[in-house]
């Protein structure tokens, strides 16, 4: 069972850093702004599958990864109008959203999975090198994690990432200090589903192919790993709230490979997953009103 473990622990570890960018995108509407969302869940595999029908058509993987992104991006601004100007929940609005990109992948594939032979990845275009050991893997999306954990701390310190965390913090004081709610709600469900879309992006060509039912459950794993993550290292500082879903990744995809060296069968994954969820959520109110009941009494 340990040997079991410890051979996984590399290929979770390279997987783990490419589901960050899912916990990274749950992290942004749930905690800058207020707002649960939904989305990524389609944004993930919107991101894999335009990176995967454009790549087999010829472009390069850094283009098609900028497409992907892009493609995320309109995801969450299409989410975001939908709650604003229709007045729908955004819980709702994402699993509107979502439910449409699953259409819009088969469009964009042609069919329900494409492979993408490893030449067209970015990988193959750093060094081919890479894509034959996990360990040159990790380093390639450790750097990256870290790039763009670096650029959304120095987003949050900015004068508009200020304005997007006021907006989390009080959206009917925003307008009374000159901030356009309505706009940077817009902007940070964008940026979180860029997100997304580009950690399906990487995943297909990592993997090497793109499946348009590639997202599903994906967002309870990446609320685990955010929920984890927090409470390991907390949310008190910009820091440690963008690192937290990248340490809580790790982690959750370690205890995954745990559970699976021990015997646990693959199929109960997303029950233990979705119960350590509730319970974690559901916990500090149960907490609070028992302290509440003993305070009465």
């Amino acid at each position: 069972m340990i040997q079991a473990f410890i051979n996984l622990i590399p290929i979770t570890l390279a997987q783990s850093l490419i589901y960050s960018f899912v916990a990274l995108a749950i992290m942004v509407p749930f905690r800058t702004l207020s707002l649960p969302d939904l989305t990524t869940e389609g944004s993930f595999p919107l991101g894999g599958c335009l990176a995967a029908a454009v790549l087999t058509a010829g472009l390069d993987p850094w283009s098609s990864m900028a497409l992907a992104i892009a493609g995320g991006f309109l995801a969450g601004i299409s989410t975001a109008l939908i709650h604003q100007y229709f007045k729908i929940n955004s819980l709702l609005a994402g699993i509107l959203v979502a439910t449409m990109i699953w259409s819009v992948n088969l469009r964009v594939m042609g069919m329900p999975n494409k492979s993408v032979r490893p030449e067209l990845t970015a990988f193959d275009a750093i060094s081919p090198e890479i894509l034959l050991g996990i360990w040159p893997q990790i380093a390639l999306l450790a750097a990256l994690v870290g790039l763009v954990v670096l650029g959304l701390i120095a987003f949050y310190k900015s004068e508009v990432g200020l304005a997007l965390r006021c907006v989390g913090a009080n959206a009917r004081l925003s307008p009374a200090i000159g901030i356009n709610a309505r706009l940077y709600t817009t902007v940070g469900f964008g940026l979180a589903n860029g997100l997304a879309a580009l950690g399906g992006a990487i995943v297909v060509q990592q993997q090497g192919y793109a499946d348009v039912t590639m997202g599903f459950g994906i967002l309870v794993n990446g609320l685990a790993a955010l929920i984890i993550g927090e409470a390991i290292i907390g949310r008190s500082t910009i820091q440690r709230q963008v690192i937290a879903p990248i340490i809580g990744s790790i982690v959750y995809y370690q205890l995954i490979s745990l559970g699976l060296s021990t015997g646990l069968h693959p199929s109960d994954l997303k029950l233990l997953t979705g119960a350590f969820v509730l319970i974690t959520l559901g916990l500090p109110l149960l907490t609070k009103g028992r302290s509440a009941v003993s305070a009465g009494a």
